[in-house]
């Protein structure tokens, strides 16, 4: 298991539109074209990028997928007490 991740996000606060933010993320549109147009997050306007993070940093929902995933995919939606997530481990 790694010690740090870089991921990006996308926070959106319905599920109804992570759904159809999900679906878009399927059919091969950019993830951070997406964030950087729909996220609630201020990472958004650097397409949802928040960097490297280690253990400990995230809220605990978060960091979970955030570690199981492989470079490259793409979670399906996490709900945290911020909103709803979608993940995308970029190394």
């Amino acid at each position: 298991m790694p010690n740090k991740v870089h991921c990006a996000h996308i926070l959106i606060k319905a599920e109804s539109e992570a759904n159809a933010v999900l679906e878009r993320l399927r059919k091969g549109e950019k993830f951070a074209n997406i964030a950087k147009a729909l996220s609630l997050c201020s990472s958004g306007k650097c397409g949802g990028d928040l960097g490297t993070f280690s253990r400990g940093k995230m809220v605990k929902e978060f960091e979970k997928t955030s570690f199981a995933l492989r470079k490259g995919q793409i979670s399906p939606i996490i709900k945290t007490k911020f909103g709803y997530h979608i993940i995308k481990r970029l190394e």
